[in-house]
């Protein structure tokens, strides 16, 4: 296991566009809470090909909160009811080979059979539970109990939405911009899926307050320290066909 910190500045537009994606969704309302992590404690938690991501000399964590929208398969309609729902996730960031992508440790929806499809196709942790994810005015209020399959962990999140952050910072755009995902298979392989979608729009943002045990829950230290947080109206999202990357 090695920790990166990437000497070229992060790329706030897709570098690569997905040619034929095979699912479409929308991520809106969506927070940023982030805290700074040893790089040892996230390599913990992390398998065997892929690096721990730094940047300023440390590994981040993220809280991330939104109102999941529209899943389906491109042109075509939507899948209703089913398709759409409030996700907290909790994940790292992580490189294998100079390529970034986001590493996840959990993800939190109240649909279960979302959940089990998730689980059974992408490999992907995603539990089932209580949840909900609602802005009311400058504020954005997050829920979540969760009931499958990881035991009992919960969050309860409150945040302030600030002004438009007119030019992004470097760890911004570190924490927001990231253009695919990495999983591992059943037998323990890694996986790569790319995703594509316009350039965030971000705000400011700061904690109400926060009461998780999200972050515990994936085998993380309490995070120490204030919080980074961002707030996004949202962006429509097209995801790439994941796949199967060779040994290290």
């Amino acid at each position: 296991m090695a920790f990166v910190q990437r000497e070229s500045a992060p790329r706030e537009d897709c570098p690569t566009p997905i040619r034929r994606a095979v699912m479409k969704q929308g991520w809106y309302d969506l927070a940023y809470i982030h805290f700074r992590y040893d790089p040892e404690a996230v390599a913990k938690i992390l398998p065997d090909g892929i690096d721990v991501d730094m940047h300023d000399g440390s590994a981040w964590v993220g809280l991330i909160p939104f109102s999941m929208r529209g899943i389906g398969i491109p042109h075509l309609p939507s899948i209703p009811y089913l398709g759409s729902f409030p996700e907290v996730n909790v994940r790292t960031y992580v490189v294998r080979d100079g390529v970034p992508g986001v590493w996840f440790c959990s993800l939190d929806i109240n649909r279960l059979l979302p959940t089990i499809a998730a689980r059974t196709t992408y490999q992907l942790p995603y539990c089932f539970g209580r949840a909900n994810n609602e802005r009311i005015g400058d504020e954005l209020h997050t829920s979540v109990s969760r009931r499958w399959p990881r035991g009992e962990a919960h969050t309860d999140i409150r945040i302030r939405i600030g002004d438009t952050i007119q030019k992004p910072s470097s760890l911004e755009v570190f924490l927001s911009a990231r253009w695919g995902l990495y999983s591992r298979t059943r037998s323990g392989r890694l996986r790569y899926a790319p995703v594509q979608h316009p350039r965030w729009p971000l705000q400011r943002a700061e904690l109400i307050s926060l009461d998780d045990s999200l972050i515990e829950a994936a085998g993380l230290p309490s995070p120490v320290g204030d919080a980074h947080v961002m707030f996004s109206t949202g962006v429509p999202v097209r995801v790439g066909r994941p796949h199967s990357l060779g040994p290290k």
